[in-house]
């Protein structure tokens, strides 16, 4: 299924490095990177919008805490997964009025932030187990069991722990993330899945065994989004060109041209477990030394996604529906107009939908029955035929 682009840019040449590289790039590449690697320069501390402190540091990542004072101690925790793909974790607090942390710090809670960190040198080998495992951290950290809500990669990383630990998950939020790549298609997944693997593979070695976002963009990049395009993510109500405006843009800019570095090898994991082979959803994804089955998640379910996303189809994210446990009484779906990171920046979005989510992590939990036993079927049937719709 063909899906426009984020106001006419193209995002995906962006959000994940290399989905766009043809022979003829990585010959540039070559050219240009044989035999000379400058050392990557120190990269600057991110500047949040919202007050917060760090809770917990791993060697990975960063636990983040962003909740008011007064907040309700004694109620489970939210724990915001941010993506670890091209850009950092400012996408959940970039600015006053396009945060997503200021509009859950609505629920009155103890609220955290997952920030993953770009890849070390003496990082290359680490794969998603080793992040799975960074969350069982976090989680433990903030009391065993929080409501989980989880942004594009961080969505499909989100139901990996779910499935694998159940009982750590109270509600669980997946925004515009690719749960079953074949459900429907993008540009993006279409590239991913035709794109030899041996290319994927030499990205990484030309990058050191890191997957860099700074030669993504220097090799790939056809242009920055224009300030009117900005505008319109953003959904902003201020003029175009305002000083308060100028203020956003520059730090939409400073966030985008701060590039994360992979791991190789989680790199390739994605590419090949997500994309290439579906893992997720045809129940052959073994994380943590345990093949992953869906139907362990019972949590109640909130499934968001954008009208015109070309990074994750709504049919991407809406096919988790089928692919769980939890009893369709218990799944809420929700498409917004707009584009993929709209849905995380835009102030018509934050305002709307994500008022929506802080209500419905609120409510109280519907009771949960026992998951199914091995081989029996899901109790909310069949996943959709290709081009069908979720409820």
């Amino acid at each position: 299924m063909a899906r426009g682009s984020d106001h006419d840019f193209d995002w995906t040449r962006l959000v994940w490095p290399g989905f766009f590289a043809a022979e003829a790039a990585l010959a540039f590449a070559r050219s240009m990177m044989a035999g000379f690697r400058p050392p990557p320069l120190p990269r600057p501390e991110p500047v949040w919008a919202s007050p917060n402190e760090v809770a917990l540091e791993l060697p990975a990542a960063r636990l983040r805490r962003f909740d008011r004072p007064g907040a309700t101690k004694a109620a489970t925790p939210i724990l915001v997964c941010a993506p670890f793909a091209l850009h950092d974790a400012r996408i959940a607090d970039l600015a006053e009025g396009h945060s997503l942390m200021a509009r859950l710090g609505g629920a009155d809670r103890p609220l955290y932030l997952v920030e993953w960190l770009s890849a070390r040198e003496d990082q290359l080998f680490r794969g998603i187990d080793d992040y799975l495992a960074d969350l069982v951290v976090m989680v433990d950290e903030i009391g065993g069991r929080c409501d989980f809500v989880g942004l594009c990669q961080g969505g499909w990383l989100g139901l990996l722990f779910a499935a694998r630990f159940p009982a750590r998950v109270g509600k669980l939020v997946i925004a515009a993330a690719p749960i079953d790549t074949e459900a429907g298609d993008t540009r993006f997944s279409a590239l991913a899945r035709a794109t030899p693997i041996e290319t994927f593979q030499e990205l990484v070695r030309l990058g050191g065994g890191l997957a860099r976002g700074e030669e993504a963009q220097r090799f790939w990049e056809l242009g920055a989004p224009s300030d009117a395009q900005i505008h319109d993510l953003l959904q902003s109500d201020l003029p175009l060109d305002s000083p308060a405006f100028a203020d956003r843009l520059a730090m939409f800019r400073a966030w985008s041209g701060a590039p994360l570095d992979l791991p190789g090898a989680y790199y390739l994991e994605t590419v090949q477990k997500l994309y290439k082979r579906n893992e997720l959803a045809r129940g052959e994804f073994v994380a943590l030394g345990k093949r992953i089955d869906l139907r362990a998640v019972r949590a109640p379910l909130y499934l968001i996604a954008a009208e015109n996303d070309d990074i994750a189809a709504p049919e991407q994210t809406f096919a988790c529906a089928w692919l769980v446990g939890t009893p369709s009484a218990a799944v809420r779906t929700k498409v917004v107009p707009g584009g993929h990171l709209d849905l995380f920046l835009g102030r018509r979005a934050l305002d709307s939908l994500w008022s929506d989510v802080v209500d419905w992590l609120a409510a109280p939990a519907p009771r949960q029955r026992p998951p199914p036993t091995s081989g029996a079927p899901s109790p909310t049937g069949a996943p959709p035929r290709r081009g069908q719709s979720a409820r």
